[in-house]
């Protein structure tokens, strides 16, 4: 199997543990992934607040260029599918439809028959790893963009993770906002956004948090010192992708690599769990 893959900005710079994760679990599954050639920023999330033509412009150049390539294409950033998928309605409102599919990482995991993959693949259950699923705004929502029939409470990760045998906790939190969009301009607001979810995981049981946005997960991992700090309390809940979980279960031997970039450490709970 092969498809199209769009990392965007952020899997290139701050999210390189995203982008490298993702990579390894497609090589385990057999998947190809054919980075876009000469592909260009999506706009997320400035363009599309500040200027309609180019927001609509910086998505078409790349809807063009995955048109070329001549197959589905992946986007693991939800920032950016959000873009893309916004795009894509834009052009079907203009009578024009796209010939590939436009997928999220949960999309792609879910809908492409890899989840039996994974099954017949796993070496390291989860086994004792309580968690919480977060999925954030932009991968569900808005509903009429995305297409998602569970927008106010998606199921994929939670599915793919419990195959992977972690203990899912549910929790009524999964698609509240983290603030991210705010993390220049409204500081103020994304700490009380953030705590909120910490608080809200712990009290459901949760010793750390599964995403699939590199957004989310910059948000909620880089701040629990600085929130410590002012709470008077202190917070470690690991945050982490799921395509590093999955890489860890089917036996990936950089997940090491991938876990030292994150600001809260999440060694001494897999440690704890039998699984590094």
């Amino acid at each position: 199997m092969k498809v199209s893959y769009y990392p965007g900005c952020a899997l290139h710079g701050t999210a390189l543990e995203y982008d490298e994760s993702t990579k390894a679990m497609s090589a385990l599954l057999g998947v190809e992934l054919g980075e876009l050639p000469d592909w260009s920023c999506c706009g997320a999330s400035s363009a599309h607040v500040t200027d309609n033509s180019l927001a609509h412009s910086l998505v078409a150049r790349n809807l063009a260029i995955a048109e070329k390539e001549g197959r589905d294409l992946l986007v693991p950033c939800a920032a950016c599918y959000s873009r893309f998928k916004a795009g894509e309605r834009e052009l079907e409102a203009a009578g024009r439809k796209l010939h590939f599919r436009v997928l999220s990482l949960l999309e792609f995991l879910v809908e492409d028959g890899l989840m039996e993959r994974i099954k017949g693949m796993i070496k390291r259950p989860l086994a004792g790893l309580k968690m919480v699923s977060y999925y954030g705004c932009l991968l569900v929502r808005p509903p009429k963009v995305t297409g998602a029939k569970k927008y106010e409470n998606p199921e994929e990760m939670d599915r793919i993770l419990s195959l992977l045998g972690a203990e899912m906790i549910p929790w009524s939190y999964k698609t509240d906002c983290c603030g991210g969009s705010l993390v220049l301009t409204r500081t103020d607001i994304v700490r009380r956004l953030t705590q909120k979810l910490y608080d809200r995981a712990l009290e459901a049981g949760a010793e750390a948090l599964a995403v699939a946005c590199p957004l989310c997960q910059s948000n909620l991992d880089s701040r629990q010192e600085e929130i410590s700090r002012e709470a008077g309390k202190e917070y470690r809940l690991p945050i982490l992708y799921i395509t590093e979980l999955i890489g860890l279960s089917l036996g990936h031997p950089d997940t090491g690599k991938w876990f030292r970039r994150h600001f809260v450490d999440p060694a001494k709970l897999l440690a704890s769990k039998g699984l590094v």
